[in-house]
């Protein structure tokens, strides 16, 4: 381990060491290993095979659980638009990446254990587990037994309904963590990190990602000008249909980051997440009221969490 200067680690159990003489980093994982290592290493592939920039695999040692990929240095788009006033401008060239990876057609790619991994669909149970994790964790902290189990009830049916009600197919690659600090600037151009949880998903997803992003606060003008600008570069898009689906992503998504920071400070010690979910409540106050088919969410959070839904 000489020569190894460890680094800050996200909200997976990986842990990074840097590599300063062979510019590298080290990824270790004991635990979610075949996604950690194996699938990451197998969807860096399909994006750096597209001219998206992505970690490139130096070698793998997955018996002795780490592999050694490309060292994208510290910028990450979050740093740089914490410190810049012209937040649109490194905004677009995030939109102009997530339209690339929106064309990508591969399905499968070759991993380093000489297997195939097929990249799954983003299944409506999958959306549905996720936004449960609200449930399983902050519901738990917050709510006492015999409300939480009304609660709950209440809550599946709206969930099941607010997921059938999306329109747009799942046919596009969905990064599935398209937010600011996973977007690093090398050099002249923009990497992407932490794609190991990528499915073909809804068209929306990333955008929400993006725009509704929990680590920094931007304003509803802002949001509302990084959304026109995709838009306005999509063909054939049924903006009625996307505009309801981003709505309803995001919200499910920021119900999900609840309950996974949540879980991060009880599960997992790490409670410098906690401090992100006041203004993960306030997205979805955001997004909750431009839609009348969040009518029930809206009264059911707003009777059991006082002051978060106004």
């Amino acid at each position: 381990m000489q020569n190894l200067e460890k680094i800050k680690g996200d909200a997976s159990h990986r842990k990074f060491f840097r590599n300063k003489k062979k510019n590298s980093i080290l990824v270790f994982a004991k635990k979610e290993k075949v996604k950690n290592l194996l699938i990451y290493d197998a969807i860096n592939k399909i994006l750096n095979k597209n001219g998206i920039l992505a970690p490139k695999l130096y070698q793998e040692n997955y018996k002795k659980n780490f592999i050694e990929i490309q060292d994208f240095g510290n910028e990450t788009l979050f740093k740089i638009l914490k410190k810049k006033k012209n937040k649109f401008f490194y905004l677009k060239k995030a939109i102009e990446i997530l339209n690339k990876i929106q064309l990508i057609k591969d399905r499968k790619v070759k991993n380093f254990i000489k297997g195939e991994y097929f990249v799954p669909k983003y299944e409506k149970k999958i959306l549905i587990s996720e936004a449960n994790l609200f449930c399983d964790w902050y519901l738990k902290k917050k709510l006492k037994k015999n409300i939480r189990n009304k609660f709950l009830k209440k809550y599946q049916k709206i969930i099941n309904k607010l997921v059938s009600s999306l329109k747009l197919k799942n046919s596009i690659f969905v990064h599935r963590d398209f937010h600011l600090s996973n977007l690093m600037l090398v050099k002249d151009r923009i990497g992407v990190i932490d794609s190991q949880d990528a499915l073909i998903g809804n068209r929306a997803y990333d955008l929400a990602s993006l725009i509704d992003d929990v680590r920094l606060k931007t304003s509803t003008s802002l949001k509302n000008k990084i959304y026109k600008f995709y838009v306005q570069k999509q063909n054939k898009l049924d903006k009625d249909n996307f505009k309801k689906d981003f709505e309803i992503l995001s919200v499910l998504r920021n119900l999900k980051i609840i309950g996974i920071f949540t879980r991060l400070a009880i599960r997992d010690k790490k409670k410098d997440y906690l401090k992100l979910i006041p203004y993960a409540w306030k997205l979805i106050n955001l997004r909750i009221h431009e839609n009348e088919i969040f009518k029930d969410l809206k009264e059911l959070l707003k009777q059991n969490f006082q002051g978060k839904i106004k």
